[in-house]
């Protein structure tokens, strides 16, 4: 069984060139999958034939690459319900919900967003390896892209490398951020007493977070922020916002709350049940039609009912 094909029309430019290099310039294949293309019997082919890599091309050719249908990495299939954002033959776009692990790690192999996406393909006569393009936590909601086929996950992976995936999330804090809109340009690494942690350190990565207030609850007692990341670091929303003092509400790493917290504090941990963390937008270029595409995640019911207790916080101020 193949995957859906990925297809190409040799341009008037590339005329007389090899298949490898007109996929390399057009496409961006890499080395890897060149060489899985030509172990694969029907992996390449052009004008329907069998090609090779060194093969010369004339304008007007029309070369399809062919990928083997993977096994799905022993991902046991799982029916469970999903919300699906987008789907075509060679992306899926989803919107994860709370409380689900995105891919099975040892000890927890089955209740994972993985185990469900492979039920569906296979419900569907099809037979893919989970590629998620980023991951969320667990406890984060909101937009999540999986690659169909190892090329659009490469492809999509360069975009992410290269800054060209725009993410976009909200959050609610304690406190509020001061200044209201700025930067957050703080290396994080693992934290040597706690290696499943971050921290801020100076020879940590490069991270980088812009933030935007977009309301103040209770006099300064809380906040919603909408966030965008240049990278991509573990936990990094989770550790820059508490970097400047402001941790996302809930959250038991990162002082969202604990023993002591005021009434108000203790019924908004109690109300979101998770830490108050969402992806809201995913912008990414779609690495077959080249479209530039936005998908969004509306705030799922719990955070809805944490913003409407925050926003009550006003009202007992007045």
């Amino acid at each position: 069984m193949y995957s859906d094909p990925i297809e190409l029309v040799v341009q008037p430019a590339d005329d007389g060139l090899a298949v490898r290099t007109v996929l390399q310039k057009r496409l961006g294949v890499s080395r890897r999958l060149l060489t899985r293309l030509k172990r694969t019997e029907a992996g390449l082919t052009v004008n329907g034939r069998r090609a090779f890599t060194s093969d010369r091309v004339s304008a007007g050719d029309r070369i399809a690459l062919r990928m083997e249908a993977e096994a799905a990495d022993d991902v046991l299939p799982q029916e469970m319900p999903l919300s699906i954002l987008h789907e075509d033959p060679h992306l899926l776009v989803l919107d994860k919900p709370a409380g689900i692990v995105v891919h099975p790690t040892k000890g927890h192999y089955v209740n994972t967003l993985a185990n469900g996406v492979v039920h569906h393909w296979l419900k569907h006569g099809k037979a893919h390896r989970f590629r998620p393009v980023h991951r969320l936590d667990k406890d984060t909601s909101g937009v999540i892209a999986v690659a169909k086929n190892a090329y659009v996950h490469q492809q999509l992976a360069e975009q992410m490398k290269r800054g060209r995936i725009g993410k976009r999330y909200i959050a609610y804090v304690r406190g509020a951020p001061s200044p209201a809109d700025g930067t957050i340009d703080a290396p994080i690494d693992r934290d040597p007493a706690a290696p499943h942690l971050r921290i801020v350190t100076p020879d940590g990565y490069p991270s980088v977070t812009h933030y935007r207030t977009e309301a103040v609850y209770g006099g300064g007692r809380a906040a919603k922020v909408s966030l965008t990341l240049e990278t991509g670091r573990t936990h990094q929303i989770r550790v820059h916002m508490r970097h400047i003092g402001c941790p996302l509400i809930a959250d038991e790493l990162y002082g969202g709350h604990g023993a002591g917290d005021p009434d108000w504090l203790a019924a908004a941990v109690k109300s979101a049940g998770r830490q108050a963390l969402h992806a809201a937008e995913l912008e990414l270029t779609h690495p077959m039609t080249g479209e530039r595409m936005i998908f969004a995640s509306p705030l799922p019911d719990d955070l809805l009912r944490l913003e409407r207790l925050l926003k009550s916080l006003d009202d007992r101020e007045s």
